[in-house]
């Protein structure tokens, strides 16, 4: 009988090379493992997946990067206040800035690029209208971890007015010169001592009254002050009746109404023609705006200024009427409007000395006149036949013949110079003529902390800003001076204006739709990145929106770079507004082409408070602001300044790259704002988001 396994197979060569084979991998196996868990990690195949990470190939190795790197200076420990940090950006911190402090592992990264803890954020409290500032702080909860934040408290009663650049005391007590109105001009906190607080409202606070009713009364409780009832009441400025104030519409030099005023103008020079060649208007030393007020039903935008003088409210009374206004002064730096900005330029009675230091104050309005523009001036000197009075006038008749300025019309207490459109006049005066030109270098829409100059501003020999079309077609046409905006790189500008209206048109509309503007009393709205004029623009008789995405390509070297700014696009909706459009400093100046178009704009950097007075406007709009502010300054100093200049019960709609939204939104929810963070249109995936607040009516 044969045996049931047959050994000669065993033993045949094939299974003895498969069992050695075997013997060896279940070998090798065992020292592998062995090897990985004690610490052999290169032997990445065999690592322990649930506590391990990929070692890079200079592990163990030392290098010397003192000298790449500066050393790090702050060693603080991580507060309670401290949140879950931002994503870092994209973008690497500037070269002076020092590194973090790796030891430091929750906070915020400020706009150094270092981890910070100097940061109050909370979450919206329910009753916050009726105890706040009863608790000192709320517990947040993140996926990992719990840490205790502290909301922003009111500031005290004392600076319900506070505009910090103005009223900085301390600054303004150490001014050495003050003859020429430098304590009129700007004078912004120091690093670390700027807004920290919530700005209360008045006593009584009401919601405003809407436009176009504003323009004739307001509540005496929004702004409390009676001076102006008291200096100017015979003057058919301002009176006062039970809980209200009212504006007959008058003014000093106008005292039977701007409506009759305005037609005077018109009828003295036919040309200026308001609405039509006439679109932007300056009015100097504005009193409480009822020229400004009363000339956008003749489709004009005025842009109202005065400084915070004894009359300190008149720009407080203008904003809540809903009228354009900032506050500013002709002193010693040029005002933040571009060159050829205005049309006219207007002065009735605005007590400035316009010949005096060469006549610099007048230059500076020369500046900004738009070449072939108006001046008006409504004064004493004109027609008053006193001595001294006399004598003002010859000086100025004096200054103005050598700007080349025309005396057009002298009636009644008005006289009207026009500017010339071009060169050729400076150019035929007698050399070392007074005043001279400005040197060719000097740029004339360079605005920001730039002193005046006792020159005059050269106008473009190209013709460039003198020839815009008419109102309402300049809106649409693409201005000479698109084409002098400087830019990284080359490309069609006005191809870059008309690009992609429809997407940001439909986008508008959905914002309509979506988020109940009719129902929202829209009146003062600021565009806070404003590019070429962009989001919204609306008009004394119905809202314009505009802003595109515009994605040009262009080609440098073979590479494609995506270049997005911002054009415009007509949508009317309906709504009785106006927008102040922002340019910030640390953009490109689009200033030129918003005036060429009709669109107000002002130049701005936004790590400083703006000029205007707390409560001001009813809806901010930002879009791209933050991603780029945040690499110069930190986050919540402009949301508090934009607390500090929305109305309660405005909105804001922040529209940016997802790295910093979750910061705005437990900054918003920490100043009591109700905050909604949402999804594009472009779903869940898209680069950015759009964060909706809107400002609780806060209780003193």
């Amino acid at each position: 009988m044969k045996p049931l396994i047959n050994t000669d197979f065993i033993k045949t060569p094939q299974i003895l090379k498969i069992t050695a084979f075997a013997l060896i991998s279940i070998t090798f196996f065992y020292l592998g493992k062995h090897w990985s868990n004690s610490g052999y990690q290169q032997l990445l195949f065999f690592s322990t997946p649930q506590n391990s990470i990929s070692i890079s190939p200079n592990n163990d190795k030392s290098f010397n990067i003192t000298s790449l790197i500066p050393l790090i200076q702050s060693d603080h420990p991580p507060t309670e206040q401290a949140i879950t940090p931002t994503p870092p950006s994209i973008y690497p911190p500037p070269d002076e800035s020092p590194l973090s402090n790796p030891n430091r592992t929750f906070g915020i990264i400020d706009s150094d690029g270092k981890m910070t803890d100097d940061f109050e954020v909370g979450e919206f409290d329910p009753d916050i209208a009726e105890n706040w500032g009863n608790e000192t702080g709320i517990e947040s909860a993140s996926t990992n971890f719990k840490v205790r934040v502290r909301k922003y408290e009111l500031c005290p009663g004392s600076m319900r007015e506070y505009i910090p650049c103005l009223d900085n005391v301390e600054a303004i007590k150490r001014l050495k010169l003050t003859e020429k109105g430098e304590r009129f001009e700007r004078h912004c906190p120091e690093k670390g001592k700027g807004l920290n607080c919530l700005v209360p409202p008045p006593k009584g606070y009401r919601q405003p009254i809407p436009w176009p009713r504003s323009r004739d009364e307001v509540w005496y409780s929004n702004v409390p002050h009676t001076r102006l009832v008291d200096d100017k009441g015979g003057q058919n400025w301002i009176s006062k009746e039970k809980e209200k104030f009212k504006f007959p519409g008058g003014g000093t030099q106008f005292i039977h109404g701007a409506d009759k005023y305005l037609d005077q103008i018109a009828q003295m020079v036919p040309d200026i023609t308001f609405g039509h060649h006439t679109r932007m208007i300056l009015d100097v030393g504005c009193g409480v705006a009822s020229f400004g007020a009363y000339s956008l039903s003749r489709n004009v935008m005025t842009m109202s200024i005065a400084p915070k003088d004894v009359h300190e409210n008149q720009i407080q009374f203008a904003l809540e009427r809903g009228v354009p206004a900032m506050v500013a002064a002709f002193a010693t730096h040029r005002l933040l409007y571009p060159s050829q900005a205005f049309e006219l330029i207007h002065c009735s009675r605005c007590r400035i000395n316009w010949t005096r230091d060469d006549g610099i104050l007048l230059l500076e309005v020369n500046r900004m006149l738009r070449a072939g523009g108006y001046f008006a001036w409504a004064a004493q000197p004109v027609y008053k036949h006193e001595q001294v009075l006399e004598e003002q006038w010859a000086e100025m008749l004096n200054l103005t013949t050598h700007l080349c300025w025309e005396l057009v019309k002298k009636e009644g207490y008005i006289a009207i110079w026009r500017k010339p459109l071009n060169n050729g006049c400076y150019l035929s005066r007698d050399t070392g003529a007074i005043p001279p030109l400005c040197d060719p270098d000097d740029d004339p829409d360079n605005v920001w902390y730039v002193d005046l100059k006792a020159c005059i501003s050269r106008l473009p020999e190209n013709g460039y800003g003198a020839n815009v079309p008419t109102w309402p077609s300049r809106l649409h046409t693409p201005p000479d001076r698109l084409q002098s905006i400087q830019y990284e790189s080359y490309i069609a500008r006005k191809e870059l204006l008309k690009a992609e209206s429809k997407f940001w048109s439909e986008t508008i509309a959905g914002y309509v739709r979506a988020w109940h503007w009719k129902k929202f009393k829209l009146r003062n709205v600021m565009d806070m990145k404003a590019g070429f004029g962009g989001y919204p623009i609306c008009n004394s008789s119905h809202l314009a929106l505009f802003q595109y995405k515009v994605v040009l390509l262009c080609h440098i070297n073979a590479l494609i770079v995506d270049f997005v700014r911002f054009a415009a696009a007509l949508i009317d909706q309906g709504f009785d507004c106006w927008v102040l459009n922002v340019v910030p400093v640390s953009g490109s100046n689009t200033l030129p082409v918003l005036y060429d178009r009709g669109l107000l704009g002002v130049m701005h950097d936004w790590c400083e408070p703006f000029d205007t007075y707390p409560r001001t406007y009813d809806l901010l709009h930002a879009a791209g602001l933050f991603s780029v502010e945040r690499k110069r300054c930190n986050m919540s100093t402009i949301m508090l300044e934009m607390d500090r200049i929305l109305r309660p019960g405005g909105r804001v709609y922040i529209r940016d790259s997802l790295d910093v939204m979750d910061e705005l939104l437990q900054i918003a929810k920490a100043m009591g704002w109700q905050a909604t963070l949402r999804d594009t249109s472009e779903g869940p995936h898209a680069s950015y988001r759009i964060l909706t607040c809107d400002k609780r009516l806060l209780r003193p």
